[in-house]
Order: C-alpha cells, then sequence, then structure tokens
C-alpha cells in the first residue's frame, strides 16, 4: 500500500501568548493535529530563523528557544522537548542541492515551530528538524526549495510553516477588536485568492506578492510571509487548497492558515 502524503501547512502563528491562550486559531491547531493522518516527522520553517544562508537542525535534542521578551514566566517555563532527526537533516540537505545546506548544531525549535506544534502535537513525540529562511535570496527561491522538498511528503513527512501573511507590528493596535486596516484586509485577501494558481514559478502571483499595492505596509520586511511560498511550492499540481482559519488580530497581523491536500 503506498503511504499517503503528507499535507503540508502554512500556520499563521501570532503572538507567543497562543501557547498558553484558547482561541479559534489554537482550537484549530489542535484539530489539526487530531485530525490529519499522523506524520513520521515534521520539517518546520520558521519566520523566526532568518539566516544568511540555509540551514537545518541536525542534533537528536534541539533545545526549546524563548525568542521573546516581556511575556509570562509560564511561557519561558515551557518546554518542546521533540526529538530530532540528523537522518532527516542529512536527507533535506542532498535534496536542496547544490544549495549549500549547513548542518545546524546550535538553533533549536523557536516559538514560530514549537508555538504552534505544541498545540498539534502536545505530546511532542514526533521527531521534527527545523529549516531556516535565508533573508538574502528573493521569493523564487523559496518556492523552489519547497518544490524540491515535495517528495518528502509522499515518505510521511509533513511540512509545518509558520509565519504570518500580514505582519506589522509597528502598526499594530493593541487595545480591544481593533478593525483591521483596509491595506491588511486588501492584502489578505489576494493571498487568499491566489493560493490555488498554477504556472512558471517567475509568474505566480504570491511569489511576486510585492507587486500588490498592500503589500509594503503588510510585510515591511518579508520573513513572515516567506514560509507560506515552501508550503505553494510543496504543493502537487492540482492538489486542492483550503484555510482551515483565517482572521485579522490587532488591525495589521493575518491569522491565515493554509493547507495544501
Amino acid at each position: 500500500m503506498s503511504q499517503t502524503r503528507m499535507p503540508a501547512l502554512f500556520l499563521g502563528h501570532g503572538s507567543p501568548m497562543n501557547v498558553l491562550e484558547d482561541n479559534i486559531y489554537t482550537e484549530t491547531w489542535r484539530k489539526l493535529g487530531e485530525t490529519l493522518p499522523r506524520p513520521k516527522a515534521i520539517v518546520a520553517v520558521s519566520a523566526h530563523w532568518y539566516t544568511r544562508g540555509t540551514a537545518v537542525t541536525a542534533m537528536e535534542k534541539p533545545r526549546t528557544i524563548h525568542d521573546f521578551g516581556g511575556f509570562p514566566q509560564a511561557l519561558f517555563d515551557t518546554r518542546y522537548p521533540a526529538p530530532g532527526s540528523p537522518a532527516l537533516a542529512q536527507q533535506i540537505a542532498e535534496l536542496l542541492s547544490p544549495v549549500d545546506v549547513q548542518l545546524d548544531q546550535e538553533w533549536g525549535f523557536d516559538h514560530g515551530s514549537w508555538g504552534v506544534l505544541i498545540k498539534m502535537y502536545p505530546d511532542a513525540d514526533i521527531p521534527m528538524v527545523q529549516l531556516s529562511v535565508d533573508g538574502t535570496k528573493p521569493p523564487a527561491y523559496h518556492f523552489e526549495l519547497g518544490r524540491k522538498l515535495a517528495s518528502l511528503r509522499e515518505q510521511g513527512v509533513m511540512i509545518v510553516a509558520s509565519g504570518n501573511v500580514v505582519h506589522n507590528l509597528r502598526m499594530v493596535k493593541w487595545q480591544g477588536a481593533a478593525e483591521a486596516y483596509p491595506w491588511a484586509e486588501s492584502f489578505n485577501q489576494y493571498v487568499r485568492d491566489n493560493l490555488s494558481w498554477e504556472g512558471a514559478t517567475e509568474a505566480h502571483p504570491l511569489v511576486n506578492f510585492m507587486n500588490h499595492e498592500g503589500a509594503a505596509l503588510s510585510n515591511p520586511t518579508p520573513e513572515h510571509y516567506l514560509p507560506l511560498l515552501y508550503v505553494l511550492g510543496a504543493r502537487a499540481q492540482g492538489e486542492a487548497v483550503s484555510i482551515p482559519v483565517d482572521g485579522i488580530e490587532m488591525a495589521s497581523l493575518s491569522m491565515l492558515s493554509v493547507q495544501a491536500g
């Protein structure tokens, strides 16, 4: 019997406080963990490991990184002790050739990855590696890396990318239920409208996302958007794309999640 092709997910992760809270987003992540086929391993791609060059965690026991400040002690006390997979890290390095992939022994899991996976797989018992996002490369590069990773899905490996397609912390409205900025709504809808687009990478509207008039405000820097491109790149031709949850928090933070397969 052939192995089920694992879904590929992009999860809008939002505030680290989602680790401690229960809300529509965390409930969606929990349900995904309960209802999707159980992966043999996970490749996490997080906005919070933004590097020069490409690296993958290659240690047996990755640490839990608390890469934030000013939050309750309970958040810093939380650990996500999922095992690493040096073998999977090596396989990824080979798949992404000729890209020179550093086998990293220092990083671990940052809150972009463990913050969502602690809701999906709270037992932290699925082997996991994290792939960095090379900030020196254009969007098409990240889409093509997703294409190279696609074969892992046939081997029981789930790709879980994490960021926010609208991420402008400078314009966040902290108080109350703030209405989304029109440019945030517009860009978020543009992403939704183009998730199923198929064709040449260089023509993909979501690879060329900066052409949208709301893009510069929605993504003053690209690191929270780029993880989505790994999932779109890893999507098979004609494969269904769905939206498990969506919403704009604090006027300028999109919680859109995307599922391929």
